[in-house]
């Protein structure tokens, strides 16, 4: 499953900003981020942000890239739709979705910052490479089974865990590698062309997932899945090394881990950003359990949380493309968009129908998307570039390796009270933390000045 973000012209290289390291005792580090008047730590001072929300698309390995990814991300979605109604198909249980994104998303949290670390070594292309190949082997695999009408529910956990395995080693590497295929200038555009992409392939995906569901069965969506893993893996081989701006491996240390947690600790405005967005991750987006149960409760079927996907879909692209064409991201924004998020999910749970609950779940779309493509950005061009493997683990680590403890609760809460009370749970604890991370960043800021 690809995260948004899961979200580099030719050769002259960025000059590559040097390694935060621990100041003296006494020394006071100099403020740093939005509302400091400095530029956050690892920012390209000399890279001009250009062109707007499209501006990425100018350079051609992007626009390989991109286009390899949108297959791929298509092939999510419907896999997506797929994996979550066979599970509640065969368990008839909201607890059994939530175990299976458990275990789906937690060898992320066990391996992140390992595989971040990874990332930061070994040529990303080279692991992007291999996880293609895994996944599109692991689905395979799984089309046969249900095609065959052996699939059973504990088929779909070793799936997810299987494919969780391989996530918690791509995602790092992709999130990275977006760095390399644009130059510094477009990097803001890309990552929220990436976010844009992501949500437009889910207004595609789940409407063939439903018409395939409905039509020849769920085996056909996971060896559809499967071709679509040729889309990425064709792309990342047609990229030619002035396509491409690759950020020197690094030698394995000890403790390599350890130094990129130190690094978020004294950066304050990156780790309240990824704490927020750890909280959204956790909670706020178990889609799959509480959308999957709604469906239920408006008397609909796997074609309803189909709509539901595609109404998501619609504005969640549209809340990315706003994000890309903003002029910097900001962490007062990134908090903003977070806590109207919940807001907004608390409200959705409580409207009487679906022609009053499709509208606010569109723009709870919208405003989540422009939260993740904001938080995104600002972390990947507020570290050190030598440092962005590791962070991106840290933060996608916070961002999917929560699910294990989330998942599970908001499938319990939904199992036991019902799919109103489940979604009304993944809204308030999201808007709290939101409220939490502007209080503790309003006292560093005062601290600063």
């Amino acid at each position: 499953m690809t995260i948004a973000e899961a979200p580099r012209q030719p050769t002259t290289r960025q000059p590559n900003a040097p390694q935060s390291t621990a100041l003296p005792p006494g020394v006071r580090e100099p403020p740093a981020g939005p509302g400091s008047g400095n530029p956050p730590p690892g920012r390209e001072t000399g890279a001009r942000e250009t062109g707007g929300a499209f501006a990425a698309l100018r350079s051609r390995g992007y626009r390989i890239y991109l286009t390899g990814q949108s297959l791929a991300n298509t092939g999510a979605w419907m896999q997506s739709i797929a994996q979550d109604w066979l599970v509640f198909s065969l368990t008839r249980s909201s607890t059994a979705v939530g175990v299976t994104m458990a275990l789906q998303f937690g060898p992320m949290l066990l391996l992140g910052l390992h595989a971040g670390a990874v990332a930061d070594r070994l040529p990303k292309r080279r692991i992007l490479l291999t996880t293609q190949l895994l996944n599109a082997i692991a689905t395979a695999a799984l089309a046969v089974i249900t095609i065959g009408g052996w699939a059973r529910p504990g088929d779909v956990y070793g799936f997810a865990l299987a494919v969780g395995l391989i996530f918690a080693f791509d995602a790092p590497a992709r999130q990275a590698f977006v760095t390399e295929v644009v130059p510094p200038a477009q990097l803001r555009a890309a990552i929220s062309m990436n976010a844009a992409v992501f949500q437009a392939t889910r207004l595609i995906g789940p409407a063939i997932a439903s018409v395939l569901i409905a039509s020849v069965g769920t085996g056909w969506v996971f060896a559809l899945n499967a071709a679509c893993y040729l889309g990425p893996t064709a792309g990342l081989l047609l990229l030619r090394a002035s396509d491409l701006r690759p950020v020197p491996p690094l030698r394995r240390e000890p403790g390599a881990v350890r130094v990129a947690a130190g690094y978020v600790l004294r950066h304050p405005d990156v780790g309240w950003t990824i704490f927020l967005v750890g909280m959204l991750g956790c909670f706020g987006l178990n889609f799959p359990i509480v959308l999957t149960a709604m469906a239920k409760a408006f008397h609909g079927n796997a074609s309803t949380y189909g709509l539901f996907n595609i109404i998501l879909a619609a504005g969640s692209s549209a809340g990315a493309l706003l994000a890309g064409a903003a002029r910097r991201p900001r962490v007062r924004a990134i908090v903003v968009t977070g806590a109207t998020f919940g807001v907004l999910e608390v409200v959705a749970a409580v409207m009487p129908g679906l022609a009053a609950f499709l509208p606010v779940i569109a723009i709870m779309g919208f405003v989540n998307l422009m939260c993740q493509a904001m938080a995104n950005a600002y972390v990947q061009l507020a570290v050190d570039p030598q440092m962005r493997g590791r962070v991106m683990g840290l933060y996608m680590l916070v961002f999917v390796g929560g699910t294990p403890f989330g998942a599970p609760f908001i499938g319990w809460v939904t199992s036991h009270f019902g799919a109103r009370a489940g979604m009304i749970t993944c809204g308030a604890i999201p808007a709290v933390a939101a409220v939490v991370a502007a209080v503790a960043l309003a006292r560093v800021r005062r601290r600063r000045t």
